[in-house]
């Protein structure tokens, strides 16, 4: 039986050989191997290998790391053929338009937080499994190397090394959902806020639509996280104020009425002016000061019917639009000496 036939060029790119040397069954059919023929190629001994149902790897040794990336994909992935990605001749394109596109997959999980450059992830190579993100209708299952994870809606994929990857957010989700290790589940957390790779308010919404943050090990590397992100901020606070001139506050306080009942802690408070100014956490925790997150809201209106005006700066906002976020306050203080004196409160550090 003649075993050779004209297969598609490798691709000078490392991955780009990759999709090129791991094929479905489907696309072999299209190049004239039948399925009798590919069968026979993937013998024990034979120059082929069954990788997972339906896909071929085209060489009898060990695959490549990219090679397994592909392969999980073309399991999982309804792919669309080279030549009709729908790219339209004289507009700016893909510059490999050979490549396979992968559509309603991608990679999750550890994989994808190897993919995205996590120090802390596991090198690819050393994952036994790779998970893959699909539809939750889809009907497939988990099997060899290929861990199918479900999904209502797919979050839009980053196209990295050659593959569709989720989001750092989901992939953290994904990955987290099946670590137990507190130790390795804070590195991963941490190393995706510090090194840049997410805010910390849009892992935190991952981590709770995933209904993550009951875990004791989560729990503990979020609230680590959230306090060290609140450091910083308060930091930025600190520089802010002292670098756009404005009046130093009463840092860290509380307010209460003469006599009365606390009326919450505060980031910062300029009483002549009954200017308060509020670190806005509540995405990035479920708690702060033991306030649960319904009971912001109703500090804000008890504190603006005495009088007195609450300022709320995200985190971000202090990183990315400090002399914004300056003069808001500024306007605020200003402001003060138009309206009508504030209730008198008692101040005291917290």
């Amino acid at each position: 039986m003649n075993h050779d036939f004209p297969l598609p060029p490798l691709s000078p790119r490392p991955l780009g050989a990759g999709p090129r040397r791991v094929l479905t069954t489907a696309r072999l059919r299209s190049h004239g191997v039948p399925a009798a023929q590919a069968d026979d190629r993937c013998r024990p001994g034979g120059a082929w290998q069954l990788l997972l149902p339906g896909v071929v790897l085209l060489h009898p040794g060990p695959p490549t790391s990219e090679e397994r990336l592909h392969a999980v994909l073309l399991y999982t992935a309804r792919e669309r053929p080279p030549g009709r990605s729908g790219h339209v001749p004289g507009r700016p394109g893909p510059a490999d338009s050979t490549a396979p596109r992968y559509e309603d997959a991608m990679i999750t999980g550890l994989a994808a937080l190897a993919l995205h450059g996590f120090s802390s992830a596991p090198p690819l190579p050393s994952l036994g499994t790779i998970d893959v993100l699909v539809p939750r209708l889809r009907r497939l299952r988990s099997t060899g190397c290929a861990r199918v994870v479900r999904a209502p809606v797919l979050p839009a994929p980053e196209r990295v090394a050659g593959v569709p990857v989720a989001p750092v957010p989901r992939a953290l989700a994904d990955a987290v959902a099946g670590l137990a290790d507190a130790g390795t589940v804070r590195r991963l957390l941490t190393e995706a806020v510090t090194g840049g790779h997410c805010d910390a308010a849009a892992l935190v919404r991952e981590l709770t639509a995933a209904g993550l943050l009951d875990r004791p090990q989560v729990e503990h590397a979020v609230n680590s996280l959230v306090a060290e992100g609140r450091a910083h901020a308060e930091d930025r606070l600190y520089r802010m104020v002292r670098e756009y001139g404005l009046p130093d506050p009463l840092w860290n306080v509380d307010l209460s009425l003469p006599g009365g009942p606390r009326l919450g802690g505060l980031d910062a408070y300029w009483p002549q002016q009954a200017v308060a100014l509020d670190l806005d956490t509540r995405r990035e925790s479920r708690r702060d000061d033991g306030i649960p997150r319904a009971e912001y809201s109703r500090k804000r209106e008890h504190l603006e019917r005495l009088g007195i005006t609450v300022v709320r700066i995200a985190p971000r906002r202090l990183r990315d639009a400090a002399e914004q976020q300056a003069a808001v306050i500024r306007t605020a203080l200003v402001a003060a000496a138009d309206r009508e004196p504030a209730a008198c409160v008692v101040v005291l550090p917290r």
